[in-house]
């Protein structure tokens, strides 16, 4: 039966490069884009994704094993939890800039890409400085001593010289001609994934974690120093949010001060006193 899939795959050949609205809604058997929350493209052959431009609420989103190279089409997909990209055509890791605004980004899997390089750990450094909130990276876990290490040692990544305005509108329409496709794409990656434990990374791959403290100073240490790294990376906007909640976290250390001042007075008024 895997056989017979998989030369309907072949046969179908050009008409699984483009992903097409009715792919989606049979893949996803879903009535509306919109309502799309997982979506599994495994193996397809794609290299135009720019449909998902038009799915604002995936959360699950399997690409693995295509011919993608640009990962802006993703852009908006702000609920997107895990997204797996094993084994595309992603030339430059400047494509996770598009990923930057996707606040609940968990897992991501982008291994075996050009844009991974020779250097497995100034790989991982590099993502996780732009992406900070990961769980999980390439199927291993991500360490707090990682995402310390990778403000202070990680590449800063720019957006794609053509990041500024993509225009993406007409990608994803529907085609006027319908295509017959199957719908019993591999799920094995995303299946696999859930499969496997989680094992924290080797250190021996980061010979550098080797020296850091365990003490509470040096962590406060590294954390501090990754944040003022951090609010290098920030707009204009984001630093006033940063502004803001600092402001707050100061009096309520300022009003805890004057609590355990006052505290400490009457303490001492009642000693006098006896």
């Amino acid at each position: 039966m895997g056989g017979i899939l998989q030369q309907e795959h072949m046969h179908l050949g050009l008409s699984m490069m483009k992903l097409t609205r009715e792919q989606v809604l049979t893949e996803a058997k879903a009535s509306d884009l919109g309502s799309v929350r997982k979506l599994n493209c495994w193996g397809c052959k794609l290299t135009d994704v720019s449909i998902l431009s038009q799915m604002p609420n995936i959360e699950v989103l399997t690409l693995s094993v295509n011919n993608i190279s640009s990962l802006a089409p993703l852009a908006g997909c702000l609920s997107l939890c895990e997204l797996y990209l094993r084994r595309n055509m992603i030339a430059s890791l400047s494509e996770l800039s598009y990923l930057r605004s996707m606040t609940r980004l968990r897992v991501l899997w982008l291994a075996d890409n050009p844009c991974c390089g020779k250097n497995s750990s100034e790989y991982r450094l590099t993502v996780l400085r732009c992406l900070p909130g990961l769980q999980k990276l390439d199927n291993q876990v991500v360490t707090e001593n990682e995402i310390a290490l990778a403000h202070l040692e990680g590449e800063k990544i720019s957006a794609p010289p053509n990041a500024v305005h993509q225009q993406l509108s007409t990608n994803g329409l529907p085609d006027a001609e319908k295509e017959k496709i199957s719908h019993s794409h591999d799920m094995k990656e995303t299946t696999n994934v859930e499969e496997l434990k989680m094992k924290p990374l080797s250190k021996d791959r980061f010979p550098s974690l080797h020296s850091q403290s365990t003490s509470s100073s040096t962590k406060k240490t590294h954390t501090l120093e990754a944040v003022l790294l951090l609010l290098r990376d920030l707009d204009h906007e984001e630093l006033r949010i940063v502004h803001t909640e600092t402001q707050n976290r100061l009096g309520t250390f300022t009003l805890d001060s004057l609590e355990t001042l006052r505290d400490t007075q009457t303490t001492k008024s009642a000693d006098i006193q006896h």
